[in-house]
């Protein structure tokens, strides 16, 4: 068993390959398991076999005692484990989704995340003109501590490139809507990551009429949206939870949301 309160700043554990083990007051949540049969179609090889699970999907983690603090700022604390391994070759991954826009807006939903455990490399997709035309493409690798701003109006993917189980962390509005069509339209993200000759590379998905080129964006602190490498996610939200209101009210703050990536 591997204790990832470090790094978590709540009392959970990896017991096995995608099973968590919650301690103290946390209460017990069980995952949501995605399938290689669910995600099949944004696969680079579609017919290809492999594991028959390929994450777990922690929603709405939290000690009893903050329950009603992240009801009422209306935040979702989530955590998924992404197993490792490839599937003819192509990293084990997320099945990629956008965001749905805030009630009352067109700005899609921010998120924000947190590596607990092991390696990621995060994937972020600008449409252009049409879903089919990718005016940016950003790809964040990150590690234990690290935080991953998605802001509106990327669709993301998150590949587990390490040898371990990949443990992340999620902060997002609690009603939030992920749109997974655009992906599943396009049989993956712009660019799917695969492992050749025991390097990661990563080849255009072919489904697009155009995507730009692959930019790395390095992780970093964004301490006026209160995510520093030093303090867990869990942690910061619970001491300053104020300070996510970004996430539920992202019309409010669109301006410095867009130069995330910059």
């Amino acid at each position: 068993m591997k204790d990832l309160s470090a790094y978590a700043g709540i009392e959970v554990s990896l017991e096995r390959p995608g099973r968590l083990v919650f301690g103290g007051d946390l209460e017990p949540v069980q995952p949501d398991i995605r399938t290689l049969e669910q995600a099949r179609g944004v696969l680079w090889n579609m017919t290809a076999a492999g594991p028959g699970e390929l994450y777990y999907m922690y929603r709405g983690v939290s000690r009893q005692a903050d329950r009603e603090m992240f009801e009422r700022q209306r935040i979702r604390y989530d955590i998924t484990v992404i197993l490792p391994g490839t599937i003819s070759g192509e990293y084990v991954k997320t099945v990629g989704h956008y965001h749905a826009a805030a009630e009352g807006t067109e700005v899609q939903y921010p998120e924000v995340y947190e590596v607990i455990s092991g390696k990621a490399h995060y994937l972020l997709q600008k449409p252009g003109a049409d879903p089919l035309t990718i005016s940016d493409v950003v790809i964040v690798e990150a590690s234990p501590g690290d935080k991953v701003l998605i802001p509106p109006g990327y669709g993301h993917v998150t590949m587990n490139p390490g040898d371990e189980p990949l443990v992340m962390a999620n902060l997002i509005e609690r009603e939030f809507r992920s749109v997974y069509e655009p992906f599943s339209a396009s049989h993956g993200a712009a660019y799917y990551e695969l492992l050749e000759k025991d390097m990661p590379v990563f080849v255009e998905n072919e489904h697009y009429k155009e995507v730009a080129e692959p930019r790395l964006v390095e992780p970093r602190d964004y301490q006026e949206f209160g995510l520093v490498k030093g303090t867990p996610l869990y942690v910061a939200f619970v001491k300053r939870p104020e300070a996510f209101d970004y996430l539920v009210k992202p019309h409010l703050f669109a301006e410095a949301l867009d130069a995330a990536l910059a």
